[in-house]
């Protein structure tokens, strides 16, 4: 095995003057017309971020493995006449909002943007950039961009979004700050549908989370209650279940969360003080094996449901919100028990977090 060190300038730069022959933003074009941005690091962590597709996250690998699940026919040109299901990408990354998350409700799609889980992944990324540079002895590259979701007389949020990799680490880190750029109050629903594949997910995989309560959504939620932290083989015509996670988390508001097999995983960080909800989709649906860890300012319950429960959150006229993740991979079992270690410690000494509005 090479002994590679990527932590000192001097000795990176002795052999190359290109960064990009390390970690780089590949930018290109499908022959449909969609943008992608292929991400290289020599961690070995790429992944794709599909511009047209509101910045989101399609295929990832870590050193070749797949983690996430990818839709048949991926990735789908945005098309507000289709339902939310039938443009689905699957992919690392989803994320519902901007103004609901949850299923549809009374309006059309063409007519309030109500569809399953909202507009926002259907939305176009403008002011695409890239910088990057040394920070002392790591290098970092970013990428940025925006995406606007507005309907005159309605809502006119802008979310900027930042995506930042750490040449050598296996971590993808995003920051998203949603401005209110109206002259009304709005409901503001984001949600981080996070979504993982074979073999990450696989009978066996196990889920952990710093919770304070585990909450059941539904019957078939119930009948798998005892098992919620396990995953099965796949099972034709399985029938989703979906659990809330109210979470713990330290002084700061930071908390974690992980899927872990017995020497690979993945760990999620997020701050609880913007995400207080966790929601865990299990689907190991036979050929649709696609599994979510979702944090969020909500769960996915929808806009009139959340107002009715006291969940909505809503954004000032000129008001920010700021929101973000960290996915870190987990190569090998001391990465493995440092996790579990970490998680039980938030579990048995954190708080729960603020803003939670679950069922105690």
């Amino acid at each position: 095995m090479l002994d590679l060190n990527w932590l000192r300038r001097d000795l990176v730069e002795q052999h190359s003057l290109d960064m990009r022959q390390f970690i780089d933003f590949r930018q290109s074009t499908l022959p449909d017309g969609q943008r992608q941005i292929e991400a290289y690091n020599a961690s070995g962590l790429t992944f794709t971020v599909l511009p047209d597709a509101g910045l989101d996250l399609w295929t990832a690998h870590y050193k070749g493995i797949p983690l996430t699940w990818v839709s048949q026919g991926s990735p789908h040109m945005p098309d507000l006449g289709q339902s939310w299901l039938r443009q689905f990408n699957g992919g690392l990354l989803t994320t519902c909002g901007l103004t609901h998350a949850g299923p549809p409700e009374t309006q059309p799609i063409t007519n309030g943007g109500r569809d399953l889980h909202g507009l926002y992944s259907r939305m176009r990324a403008a002011e695409i950039a890239v910088r990057g540079g040394w920070q002392g002895e790591s290098y970092f590259l970013e990428l940025s961009g925006a995406v606007c979701e507005s309907t005159l007389f309605g809502e006119q949020l802008r979310l900027d979004r930042v995506y930042r990799l750490r040449l050598g680490e296996p971590v993808i880190e995003w920051q998203d700050r949603v401005t209110n750029r109206g002259d009304q109050p709005m409901p503001l629903m984001v949600l981080y549908h996070i979504n993982l594949g074979y073999p990450l997910i696989q009978a066996g995989t196990e889920f952990t989370s710093a919770h304070h309560a585990v909450h059941p959504r539904d019957n078939a939620a119930w009948a798998g209650f005892d098992r919620w932290p396990h995953y099965e083989g796949a099972t034709p015509r399985y029938a989703e279940q979906v659990f809330f996670h109210h979470v713990k988390a330290h002084g700061g508001g930071q908390t974690a969360a992980a899927l872990l097999n017995e020497s690979f995983g993945l760990r999620f960080a997020w701050d609880t003080r913007a995400m207080p909800y966790l929601t865990q989709w299990k689907n190991t649906r036979q050929g649709i094996y696609v599994s979510g860890i979702e944090p969020g300012n909500c769960i996915p319950e929808g806009q009139v449901s959340a107002r009715d429960s006291g969940r909505l959150v809503m954004i000032e006229p000129g008001e920010s919100q700021t929101f973000g993740c960290t996915l870190t991979v987990l190569d090998g079992t001391a990465g493995i028990e440092a996790c579990r270690a970490e998680i039980d410690s938030l579990r048995q000494d954190g708080t729960p977090a603020a803003g939670c509005r679950l069922a105690r």
